[in-house]
């Protein structure tokens, strides 16, 4: 063998195994740590809980980074779909805890409407979205239709949410976050038109009365001595 191509081949193996073993890897918190089988997702901590979505729902996957540095997001999706592959009802479940690098960050959330799922207090809002509004760089939503896409999933023009967030500490520094969506069928108001000042917002409450039933219908939540 050439003395040359020996050395580059030599060369070339040494970088490679500097990059293997002195590279960049995954953090421990890059890794989720909840458990999903079929269509039940266990957690053991932060809460302790198992959430069970409708057996239609195709579970997407999971993605857990520090949301904006300063926030351990872990982020798991659901979606139910059409035959070709538009989401028609997304169940989107959160669990952030704000690392403790920064104590002075606390969740803040104003909703008067609450909700009680296995026996926890939940904040409840709701609101329409188009999809295709601008979506905050490097946000929780960014990484949420990255992660649909990434699936081979599409998201309809509009879609209708109910959010459902239980605070677990007093510092309200962990949260449980739960969401479920719906489309918005053909014929209906556009997520615009629902919008305040939107030409159907008078709609609005109706609709979202209903969305927060069908969600805490189609969501099950169990706590660890409930099971």
């Amino acid at each position: 063998m050439h003395f040359c191509s020996f050395f580059r081949g030599t060369w070339f193996q040494w970088l490679l195994l500097t990059a293997l073993f002195w590279g960049p890897r995954p953090s421990r918190e890059e890794v989720p740590e909840r458990k999903v089988q079929g269509d039940v997702l266990t957690s053991e901590h932060d809460p302790s809980v198992r959430i069970t979505v409708p057996v239609s729902a195709h579970y997407v996957g999971a993605d857990r980074w520090i949301l904006f540095g300063y926030d351990d997001c872990e982020l798991h999706a659901f979606v139910d779909a059409d035959p070709n592959k538009t989401v028609r009802r997304l169940y989107w479940i959160q669990f952030e805890s704000y690392l403790p690098s920064h104590p002075e960050m606390h969740h803040r959330y104003d909703s008067p409407r609450h909700a009680e799922l296995a026996g926890m207090d939940f904040y409840v809002d709701t609101w329409p979205r188009a999809t295709d509004a601008k979506t905050e760089s490097g946000s929780d939503l960014e990484h949420l239709i990255v992660l649909i896409r990434n699936k081979g999933f599409n998201l309809p023009s509009g879609m209708i949410y109910a959010r459902f967030v239980h605070l677990l500490d007093p510092e309200k520094r962990k949260e449980l976050m739960i969401i479920y969506a719906e489309d918005l069928a053909p014929g209906e108001p556009t997520a615009a038109d629902l919008e305040k000042g939107g030409k159907a917002h008078a709609r609005w409450p109706s609709l979202e009365r209903n969305l927060i039933d069908r969600a805490e219908q189609n969501i099950e939540v169990q706590t660890a001595s409930e099971r």
